[in-house]
């Protein structure tokens, strides 16, 4: 008898209509918390459109280059290694479904995406930081005023020479030097090692190679029309493809996002929520009026 009132009473406090009784079925997943320090956002696909200028509100001009978001799909949420490696892949751009092969078109059907031009993939932190499958990206996932880091490709430049490829100074212009004045010099040393170490800088191809500038910050999001204004310049030619990322050292220091703007995490999704933000937002660039002398 005494067991069978013990698991009564352990039923009877488990029961979801006693009032104060523990449920455990109607336990709500925590919000995800968004730690600028851990959490791993993702980035973005984007083609750089090319430069223009843009004043600040102390009337400073910055060169910035545009970034278009051409409608940004999700198709994949990647886990490799058991875990140990997340990723989110996504397609960009449009084009026709018969310019893409079979097995691209199913994978692209299966997470209920337009076929794309271009597919990449960003590592994320933990699977909250996930967007939904499927689900469309926009500008509005960058901040203005926040830090991102962009990797392109850089204009081959073809083959060129020490002095072009790698700044050497050259060999003297005017007396000791015979049909040499632009040659790099000596490669290699005395009998012992008797060789030249690899990675030695020589004359070759020149540009061509993935490229990453960091810590640029974002002047300008144009939600309406998917451009993101970036202040500086970003390799690559006009309508490449670019990735857009969170500043990794300024986020390892907690400044990358602006201190009084909430962080779209893992993104900014749905409609609703686009249509509640302004069309354009412009980067405060705080401090002093720089036109105005010091008092010092």
């Amino acid at each position: 008898m005494s067991v069978t009132r013990s698991l009564n009473r352990l039923f009877n406090s488990l029961s979801l209509g006693r009032a104060g009784a523990r449920s455990f079925a109607s336990t709500t997943p925590a919000t995800p918390v968004f730690d600028q320090q851990r959490t791993v956002r993702t980035g973005l696909l984007a083609r750089k459109k090319g430069m223009a200028s843009m004043f600040d509100e102390w009337g400073v001009r910055h060169p910035v280059t545009v970034l278009h978001i051409d409608e940004v799909q999700v198709t994949n949420i990647v886990s490799q290694h058991k875990g140990a490696y997340l990723g989110v892949e996504m397609g960009a751009g449009s084009q026709k479904a018969q310019r893409l092969t079979k097995p691209m078109q199913g994978h692209l059907a299966r997470a209920n995406a337009e076929p794309k031009k271009k597919i990449a993939q960003f590592p994320i932190s933990t699977l909250d930081a996930a967007p939904a499958l499927g689900s469309t990206l926009n500008a509005a996932h960058f901040l203005p005023g926040q830090f991102v880091d962009v990797s392109a490709n850089s204009i081959g430049k073809g083959f060129a020479g020490a002095m072009k490829r790698w700044g050497f100074k050259g060999l003297r212009a005017s007396h000791g030097v015979s049909v040499s004045h632009r040659s790099m010099g000596s490669t290699g040393q005395c009998q012992d090692p008797g060789r030249v170490f690899k990675g030695k800088k020589m004359p070759g191809r020149m540009g061509g190679k993935r490229v990453t500038v960091q810590n640029l910050r974002v002047m300008k999001v144009d939600v309406g029309l998917g451009l993101i204004y970036v202040r500086g310049c970003i390799p690559g030619v006009d309508d490449a493809w670019v990735r857009v990322k969170d500043s990794v050292k300024k986020r390892g220091l907690r400044i990358c996002f602006p201190p009084s703007e909430q962080v779209p995490y893992p993104s900014v999704n749905g409609e609703d929520a686009l249509a509640q933000l302004p069309r354009e937002r412009i980067a405060k660039m705080g401090g002093a009026d720089p036109m105005l002398q010091s008092k010092n």
